[in-house]
């Protein structure tokens, strides 16, 4: 099942004994364009502290009441190691958040998730976990962004501008963003289209922008996006336009 970033800020997170606060950002690494933490603000429970939450801690997700739960319990979450979420997270702090909890280095292993492709631990579990953590690295290339901070980045075809990113859609399994929502509102006024991470050409992260190797025409005559359409059929047409291999068939 896929979900729109901008419709689950604001769920509450629940522990197993009680709410921690509310979902405020997300964070995602830029290589593998794939959410590793959410970011819970804590509000008059921790004093406005945030912690970062894995997807592995993830359990059943209440749509209707705008809620998520975690297999976490509020001692835990206090306890973690406290990143300050203003600043670039390093990888070192990202190895004792993931030793606290227990965790596998999500940048060790082959798949998404290193040793697993979702964000779950490993049957092999225990040995694994601890044979890569002689392995940790104490320093590294950052590579988490802010979901938030990457909203309204501008977006440029190969021959201008088309408009700015407005929201991000996300696998619900595997966490990996699928698309960036694009507001073309001052080209084409009232149409949104979907932007595929795997048609990125470049990022300028200083220069806020995202540049794409899809031309203006193509764009303009691409699927219009409509939320309450976003299925496989859909997908299909807008994969089919553009002429690029399905995600589902590689």
């Amino acid at each position: 099942m896929q979900k729109s970033i901008k419709d689950l800020k604001g769920y509450a997170i629940g522990a197993t004994d009680g709410d921690i606060g509310k979902l405020d950002d997300f964070y995602f690494d830029d290589e593998a364009w794939t959410i590793r933490y959410l970011v819970a603000d804590t509000g008059n429970w921790l004093l406005g502290r945030k912690v970062l939450i894995s997807p592995i801690a993830l359990g059943k997700a209440d749509l209707s009441g705008e809620r998520l739960t975690v297999t976490l319990t509020k001692k835990q979450v206090e306890e973690s190691p406290s990143i300050d979420t203003d600043k670039p997270v390093s990888r070192q702090h990202e190895a004792h958040y993931h030793d606290y909890y227990g965790y596998p280095y999500y940048w060790s292993g082959p798949y998404l998730w290193g040793p697993v492709y979702f964000p779950q631990l490993p049957d092999a579990d225990q040995k694994i976990v601890e044979e890569r953590r002689a392995e940790r690295e104490e320093a590294g290339d950052l590579h988490l962004r802010s979901a938030t901070e990457v909203t309204g980045y501008h977006i440029e075809a190969t021959d201008d501008g088309i408009g700015h990113v407005e929201d991000f859609i996300i696998d619900d399994e595997t966490w990996e963003i699928r698309y960036m929502v694009v507001d073309t509102r001052n080209w084409l006024p009232g149409k949104k289209v979907l932007v595929a991470p795997r048609w990125i050409d470049r990022v300028s992260w200083d220069g806020s922008k995202v540049y794409v190797n899809l031309s203006r025409e193509a764009i303009k005559n691409a699927p219009e996006y409509h939320p309450d359409a976003l299925n496989r059929e859909y997908e299909g047409k807008l994969y089919d336009h553009y002429d690029r291999p399905k995600y589902w068939d590689l």
